[in-house]
């Protein structure tokens, strides 16, 4: 704005004037002893000027809060200049008194907290200076007082610096203008203050938007390795993203392993899809296959030296160490073959698992047309898998298991596959696991005492960690410590006699009970039920097949807990140091009943054991094989697939010309498929992403591919007799026994498919699909015949027909499908029309107690959720969410006789 010679007063007030280039810019009043010197001598803030006032001959002063500042122009015209300009600019600073300085940070009005300082000695000062790194700069003061009233000596731009270390406490800060040389009080503070430096030169060269986008991802905001907040840098092809430090470590495994890009500097590589990538994959993804078995004693943290970082990341990414295995691991021709299949659906942790455990990229499909993965991701129009199999064409992966080495003094201390077991005399005496060298020594190498096991899982080398030795008859225990060791016997009998001995020794005799279930895992956990929610109680759990059972600690046992039948299951994020929390709520069951379904909050307080149990609730909870019983399940018994395809077509396709006739895409049908089977709690099915054909042909196919049929084997060659009947009530008689003949499962599904048809075809004027047609298509599926047998449509015929008297329904079922039907029709004709029907309720909600004061009226649209509702009114009642405030919207009944929890994702209404 302004510049040019004063003569400064100086600060003793000395009458001998010192000539200085004075200039001034929107943010600071600077002065240098030449006009071509860069760096200032001093430098005052705008915003901490208060006046400017002459104050005689050619001299003006500048009053800022805390010190006063006079200098001297050559002449009165030049003064006078000088005070307009000065005054002009802080008046125009107070009045945007809102709008934050890059220095105010060291102001009382201080907005954003310094990255970094401190005291460091500097070449050519007598006294140590305090210097702050803050965003792109750094900034040079007398003192810390100094620092505090915002009065500097000069900041550098970072954008023109490198930093590099001189020696074992020294380091200098290089500009094309000059050289600062630095020395900390250590060498720990010289690598902290190096690499606060290092971060401001990227913030400086850098552009953010990237970095912002990928970091809208919880887990993409700390480091995969050491856990440092904000990394602005990357691994493309391992989607990870990593600080500074960890990626010039990365560097050095080279581009094989890893290719290093900047978040911030490398605008050409992020490409749409590969921010995409990143979203959808994050950290978290990544490190629940590469870090799945880190043991503690070797993790590194945000603190840790290089050598420790580049040890870590050797055996992490390089040896695939701490990896979790997957099942065909060792198979290179199953492992192929399986990435082929998961590369046409949007499965990317399961293309990571394979192609990181030894599927070949570039392996041959078997298909001329797409004779490479990448070719069969693009036919299947799966952009991110194409995205990630570009970035990992040339990377050269390993095909071999590694194992943790034995270490003195205890048994194993981190989680072994493949690797061999060393053979030791166990002995387990007044509540003491103790292990020796051999059966003569009377030393033990190390002991367990069974008050500190907090788990204990049986066979779980294969179970867990996807290995595929011969390691079926093994067992973990798990410490308070946060300690794994893993045992191993010669059969799976003598491993369960043995786990059942530890676990009569540590479990507490309020859970005894539990030990004569035949679990696979047993531990204690801290949860949080029903309408205790205010403080987490101890329980013991024991995971049977697909079931959790609890016992509390005041030992009352709870209702066991389906985990096929859960309707939710998540992970959710905790505060530092804490373990997270694993949430699950059971389907809701007919609410004719008068029940409402529970939610169940887990939470440990040790990591390691913690993960091996969200592990073993997640598989439990997902469907095991290709039998009806074996799928994810309502709470009725229909497998969640099914019913989640004939909702869709409800809502979306009975008026759908051919529904079920026609066929829908190959590659979408077996993509959905795929997706439904692995984990149909987690898909949505929505208008618009997904064609009805579709998502009929892949009911369809689950059907023709069910292991067993719906009919059964063994009652199938019934059924199909029973149509040779000719008395319609003899027939109807013998369908009616033959139901009930049926496993509950099967006969859920069979009366929900049936069900589903007959309103099909009550729409056949639309949909040309009436009780024949159904038949002529679901017949052979049923039956998983060719189609040659007629036998088998007339059945199905029979069955939507006779559908009221064979499956018993009676007037009141029969009048709520018609008047859902009738909904349905209704909202898609105001659909269809454009007018919208009014969805919103008013409803009247209470915070805190009910009270006139404290309700609110608040319009309550089909999509809000409890988290959205609650902001609401703590937006309405102006009331400010602090850091440890925990928030919950709670759904009570008329009477106020029972509440339940609202999940924050739920939906209100």
């Amino acid at each position: 704005i302004r510049e040019g010679w004063l003569d400064k007063n100086p600060p003793q007030g000395s009458y001998i004037y010192q000539r200085r280039w004075v200039k001034l810019d929107t943010d600071y009043l600077r002065y240098f002893d030449s006009e071509k010197d860069t760096y200032s001598k001093r430098l005052i803030p705008v915003s901490s000027i208060s006046r400017v006032a002459s104050v005689g001959d050619q001299k003006f002063e500048v009053v800022t809060n805390n010190r006063n500042f006079v200098f001297r122009a050559e002449n009165d015209a030049d003064r006078s200049e000088w005070i307009r300009t000065l005054q002009q600019i802080a008046e125009e600073r107070k009045g945007k008194a809102a709008v934050r300085t890059s220095l105010s940070l060291a102001t009382d009005s201080a907005t954003e907290p310094a990255d970094k300082s401190g005291f460091l000695e500097l070449r050519g000062f007598k006294h140590k200076l305090f210097v702050v790194v803050a965003g792109d700069k750094v900034f040079l003061y007398k003192n810390a007082e100094d620092y505090r009233l915002g009065i500097g000596i000069t900041y550098i731009e970072m954008n023109v610096g490198n930093v590099k270390e001189v020696d074992r406490r020294g380091f200098d800060l290089t500009t094309p203008y000059r050289i600062f040389s630095f020395s900390a009080d250590s060498e720990q503070e010289k690598e902290e203050w190096v690499e606060a430096m290092q971060q401001s030169i990227t913030e400086a060269l850098s552009n953010s938007e990237v970095a912002e986008r990928i970091w809208a991802v919880e887990s993409n905001r700390f480091c995969a390795d050491c856990g440092s907040p904000k990394p602005d840098w990357a691994s493309i092809n391992l989607c990870v993203v990593i600080c500074k430090r960890c990626a010039g470590e990365h560097r050095g495994l080279g581009p094989g392993i890893t290719k290093v890009r900047s978040l911030k500097m490398d605008r050409k590589v992020w490409t749409e899809e590969l921010i995409e990538l990143f979203q959808r994959f994050g950290n978290i993804t990544a490190n629940q296959f590469w870090a799945a078995n880190v043991p503690p004693s070797e993790a590194i943290g945000p603190t840790s030296g290089s050598q420790e970082r580049r040890r870590f990341l050797i055996a992490k990414y390089r040896e695939g160490k701490y990896r979790r295995y997957h099942p065909l691991f060792g198979n290179q021709e199953e492992l192929d073959r399986a990435l082929c299949a998961a590369v046409t659906t949007s499965d990317l942790a399961e293309t990571q698992a394979l192609l990181f455990c030894g599927a070949s990229v570039t392996c041959d499909t078997g298909d001329p047309q797409c004779p490479t993965p990448l070719a069969l991701a693009e036919r299947s129009g799966q952009r991110l898998q194409m995205e990630f199999l570009l970035h990992n064409k040339t990377s050269g992966w390993f095909g071999g298991c590694h194992g943790a080495g034995q270490s003195s003094g205890r048994l194993l201390s981190a989680l072994l596959c493949c690797a061999e077991f060393s053979r030791r005399w166990c002995t387990l005496q007044d509540g003491v696991l103790s292990y020796y060298e051999n059966d003569r020594n009377t030393v033990p190498n190390g002991e367990i005492r069974v008050e500190e096991i907090v788990c204990l899982p049986l066979c779980s080398c294969m179970a867990w960690h996807g290995c595929s030795g011969p390691h079926e008859g093994t067992f973990e225990v798990y410490t308070e410590a946060d300690r794994l060791y893993l045992f191993g016997l010669e059969s799976p009998a003598s491993a369960r006699e043995w786990l059942k001995s530890i676990a009569k020794s540590f479990v507490h005799p309020c859970a005894e009970e539990l030990l004569a279930l035949d679990f696979e895992r047993l531990g204690r956990l801290h949860y949080k039920g029903g309408l205790t929610l205010e403080r987490a109680q101890e329980g013991w759990f024991a995971l049977v097949g697909s079931t959790l059972h609890v016992c509390s600690e005041d030992g009352r046992r709870q209702e066991p807990l389906q985990l096929r039948k859960l309707q939710e299951l998540c992970e959710y994020p905790s505060p530092a140091g804490r373990t997270p929390l694993a949430g699950g709520r059971e389907c809701p069951p007919n609410p004719a009943l008068g029940r409402a379904g529970r939610t169940l909050y887990i939470q440990g307080e040790r990591k390691l054991d913690f993960l091996g149990w969200v592990h073993a609730i997640q598989k439990a909870a997902s469907s095991s094989g290709d039998t009806l019983s074996e799928q994810q399940l309502t709470e009725s018994d229909v497998p969640l697939l099914v019913d989640r395809c004939i909702d869709y077509i409800t809502q979306c396709g009975l008026t759908s010309e051919g529904i079920y006739r026609k066929s829908g895409q190959n590659s979408k049908t077996t993509s959905l498929l795929e997706v439904l089977q692995r984990d149909a709690r987690c898909v949505r099915l929505k208008e618009g992403e997904h064609h009805v054909d579709d998502v009929a042909n892949t009911l369809k196919r689950f059907f023709r591919d069910l292991g067993d049929g719906l009919f059964t084997q063994r009652w199938a060659p019934n059924w199909l007799w029973a149509t040779a009947l000719e008395d319609e009530g003899a027939k109807v008689g013998e369908y009616r026994q033959l139901l009930a003949a049926l496993p509950p499962v099967n006969r859920a599904t069979l009366k929900a498919l049936i069900n589903h048809l007959f309103r099909v075809q009550c729409f056949s004027g639309e949909n040309q699909m009436n009780t024949h047609n159904l038949a002529i298509v679901f017949g052979p599926t049923l039956f998983q015949t060719d189609g040659k047998d007629y036998k088998a449509g007339r059945v199905v015929e029979d069955l939507i027909s006779h559908y009221v008297e064979i499956f018993n329904v009676n007037d009141q079922e029969m009048k709520k499908q018609q008047d859902e039907i009738t909904a349905i029709m209704r909202m898609r004709e105001a659909s269809s029309s454009g007018t919208q029907q009014a969805g919103d309720f008013i409803c009247t909600v209470y915070l805190e107690e009910k009270k006139t004061e404290t309700e609110q009226h608040v319009k309550i649209p089909a999509t809000m959720t409890a988290e959205e509702l609650t902001f609401e009114i703590l937006d309405r009642r102006k009331i400010v969410m602090k850091e440890k405030d925990y928030w919950s919207c709670f759904e009570v009944n008329e009477r106020e006789e029972a509440e339940r929890p609202l999940h924050y994702s739920e939906k209100v209404l």
